[in-house]
């Protein structure tokens, strides 16, 4: 038992690893800019070896949970419910950004340059496509192009459809399961070795965003950039907060230090994308069920768009007043729920919600959409904060639905955010409480003491608590 201590103990010298190299990278960005951006592909590739692991980990862990569940209905629930929570949540964030932005007026006094323009341009031509594409997209072209394609939408189309394929197999498809159990402990035994590289990738994205940027654009283009930062601020401690208390007991607070590591590799990296795996194995530690955590969080990264509602919201008032353009109160409107709509599945990408803006702005008023590239020099600080608010969103909504639809263990819970059932950093697998998915009386290892390993409850699974 000191052994897996002490084994546990070393994660914590590389999350301070990654806090140095941010440092680092900051401080490499302003002396040699030139040398900081060339150091972008370090960023990107660590994203992309994340990005490699979200599909299977999302199709093992719905697979699990919904092939586990007896009912289908209870599926179809956890679904509805998730879906009406976040068509709520992003209309209140909608409201909040409007209020802010109108209050601030924070574009007026800038002007224009004629580079400005041209990259207002350039981020219209890739913006999003219309709704229908958007939906025919959730189709994947083959059964396993899924996978290939690194699409999150169309990986839970295929779990879902496999999840339910087995839960109509019965018996007959417990070996089935059992294999994707086994498989679901790989995935995330490769994740937990990706993350090491976590310091590198880390100094890598800082270095190149902050030579790219540098600090005048930053003194230019601060009042957007605090207001936008103390919005989600106001949204996810206020908003999601209360909310979080009231319906589940759940202090935000100590949700959010949970998730601390979670959010400095959101940080580091720009991209809420880059965290999803682990909050599929947090939430799951915390005391959800599978199909829940399964189901709300996948499904919560393409519609759950807080951050991404408040930033169109505010940057789209911030450019019509930098223009000498204001939009009236209804064209703000109808403007926001277009871009809302526009920007489904596109949430862990890091710029596309600069390229959402654009395509919003030329369909509803083509004249705004060279003010884009008043906003394109510190698009990257504000990602970070829309990746931050999005993942916190998430997090609370799981919490949430799991509550409504009473798949929670809630004693689990408070021994999880007091940290007397610490988290498996070198697994990320925590066999010993719901691993079928069938929810809050699923064994979850919850009379544990505190010096016992979470993941090896009564006669101790091979393996992972080794």
């Amino acid at each position: 038992m000191a052994a897996g201590a002490a084994r546990r103990d070393r994660t914590h010298y590389l999350y301070l690893a990654v806090i140095g190299a941010v440092l680092l990278g900051i401080g490499v960005g302003f002396l040699a800019p030139g040398v900081a951006v060339e150091l972008k592909p370090l960023g990107t590739g660590f994203v992309n070896l994340i990005k490699m692991m979200i599909s299977p980990i999302i199709f093992c862990t719905i697979v699990l949970g919904v092939g586990s569940v007896r009912k289908a209905a209870k599926v179809g629930a956890v679904g509805g419910l998730a879906l009406g929570y976040f068509l709520v949540m992003s209309t209140v964030a909608l409201a909040i950004g409007l209020l802010v932005g109108n209050l601030l007026d924070p574009g007026s006094g800038l002007h224009l340059t004629e580079a400005g323009r041209e990259a207002g341009q350039k981020q219209a031509s890739g913006a999003s496509e219309g709704t229908a594409d958007f939906l025919l997209g959730i189709i994947p072209k083959t059964l396993v192009s899924a996978f290939t394609e690194g699409e999150v939408l169309q990986t839970l189309l295929v779990a879902l459809l496999a999840g339910f394929a087995l839960q109509a197999m019965g018996a007959a498809g417990e070996p089935v399961l059992r294999g994707i159990g086994h498989l679901q402990r790989l995935v995330f035994r490769i994740l937990a070795m990706i993350m090491w590289a976590a310091p590198v990738g880390a100094f890598g994205a800082i270095a190149a965003v902050v030579g790219e940027t540098g600090v005048d654009a930053l003194k230019s283009l601060a009042v957007i950039m605090i207001g936008f930062y103390l919005t989600c601020a106001l949204f996810v401690f206020l908003v999601l907060g209360t909310i979080l208390r009231v319906v589940a007991g759940v202090n935000i607070f100590a949700l959010l230090k949970y998730l601390g590591r979670e959010f400095l590799l959101i940080l580091s990296t720009s991209s809420s994308e880059s965290a999803l795996p682990r909050l599929i194995a947090k939430m799951e530690h915390l005391g959800v069920s599978k199909p829940v955590v399964g189901i709300t969080v996948p499904t919560g990264y393409s519609f759950n768009l807080d951050g991404t509602a408040i930033y169109l919201t505010m940057a789209s008032i911030f450019v019509a007043d930098a223009l000498d353009q204001p939009l009236a109160f209804g064209e703000q409107v109808s403007l926001l729920v277009f871009m809302v709509i526009a920007s489904k599945g596109a949430a862990g990408v890091t710029g596309a919600g600069l390229a959402t803006l654009a395509g919003g702005l030329q369909s509803h008023k083509p004249g705004l959409v060279d003010g884009v590239g008043l906003i394109v020099g510190i698009d990257r600080f504000m990602s970070e904060a829309r990746a931050l608010t999005n993942f916190a969103g998430n997090a609370v909504a799981t919490v949430l639905v799991g509550t409504w639809t009473k798949e929670i263990d809630k004693e689990r819970v408070e021994q999880v955010l007091a940290g007397r059932v610490p988290f498996d950093e070198r697994t990320l697998v925590d066999d010993g409480h719901g691993g079928t998915g069938q929810g809050p009386d699923a064994d979850r290892g919850a009379g544990q003491g505190p010096g016992q390993e979470p993941d090896a409850p009564k006669g101790a699974k091979e393996g992972v608590g080794a």
